[in-house]
């Protein structure tokens, strides 16, 4: 019933969805810090005995609050705990409000307010972007976003059900991405920060979580897009970004809506801490630069073209889960 599942949560979640600072996101900072300040001791064994917990338990929480419910409620009872974690773990509107305010701002000619939203979205300085500029990184973090807020949760859910895991997929694939985020952004913050080895083990954690969602995002941009372009970008500039995963989906995108991607990051800006000096809030991807795919230059009709493809992805999703569950019924 994964379809079920899916669709009630995405709906659910357009009409009233999560805010950015409710109790559930918060409570999950503060599991993300218990673990860290007492099992980090800074040794590889204890950066891997840390993300385990951090990820693996609530994993298996959520896996037996689902048994339990099947087992002595019903299936009903079961899917509608799926329906529960999905609400959390997936939803556009986690991010979509700074992509719909940066390209109302644009549509406007207000580049000033594009650049002072884009800077507050992913704390970088935005302050000498030219208009196609502000568009490739509102293109390249929202494509990035949707990835990691819904097709990324979509495939772990999906395959995880399959076998009977009930929503354990989804708090997976969710955990390893924040905990990563988190702790590396602790640490530039010099906030209870997270070691060396914690932080490579969670990188590497996450790039293996993310590698087949990443590339199953690839090919629904591909199908949905310009197929042939968005596969000729992802094999040849793909290993050109700094992250593998992240490198595969911004290329596919690339060739999928014929849009250059790519070249100079943008500068992160610096957040003072409790002891009084600065340090960079953002992670390291943010500051490497890259080469640019080809394409034509970022236009703000681009960012409409992202919206269709996303949503159109979003479909062939539930087409296709919808003609498993199909199957499975009739089966």
């Amino acid at each position: 019933m994964s379809f079920f599942a899916i669709l009630f949560a995405l709906l659910i979640e357009q009409v009233r969805p999560l805010g950015p600072h409710n109790p559930i996101h918060s409570g999950l900072r503060v599991w993300a810090r218990w673990v860290s300040r007492n099992f980090d001791a800074g040794k590889p064994q204890h950066g891997w005995i840390s993300w385990v917990l951090a990820v693996i338990v609530p994993s298996l929480l959520a896996l037996a609050v689902h048994w339990l419910l099947a087992y002595f409620v019903g299936w009903p009872a079961a899917m509608a705990w799926s329906v529960v974690v999905l609400y959390v773990t997936l939803g556009f509107r986690q991010f979509s409000h700074h992509f719909t305010d940066i390209r109302d701002a644009l549509e406007a000619g207000d580049e000033a307010k594009a650049r002072q939203l884009l800077a507050r979205w992913q704390r970088v300085d935005a302050s000498e972007l030219p208009r196609s500029e502000i568009v490739r990184h509102v293109v390249e973090y929202s494509v990035l976003a949707a990835h990691r807020h819904v097709f990324g949760v979509l495939a772990w859910f999906s395959i995880l059900a399959a076998f009977g895991l009930g929503p354990a997929g989804a708090v997976l694939y969710r955990m390893a991405e924040f905990v990563g985020r988190y702790w590396r952004y602790r640490n530039r913050m010099q906030v209870q920060p997270a070691s060396e080895a914690l932080q490579s083990a969670a990188a590497r954690a996450w790039t293996a979580v993310d590698w087949l969602p990443a590339r199953l995002t690839a090919i629904a941009f591909a199908v949905v897009g310009s197929f042939e372009e968005a596969i000729d970008c992802w094999r040849n500039y793909a290993e050109r970004f700094p992250n593998d995963n992240d490198g595969v989906i911004l290329a596919a995108t690339s060739g999928a809506v014929n849009v250059r991607l790519g070249g100079e990051a943008l500068k992160p800006v610096f957040a003072p801490n409790s002891s009084g000096s600065f340090q960079a809030a953002v992670g390291p991807e943010a500051s490497a630069d890259t080469a640019s795919t080809p394409g034509r230059e970022a236009e703000v009709a681009h960012l409409r073209s992202i919206v269709g493809l996303v949503w159109r992805s979003v479909v062939l999703w539930m087409v296709l889960l919808a003609l498993l569950t199909l199957a499975r019924l009739i089966g």
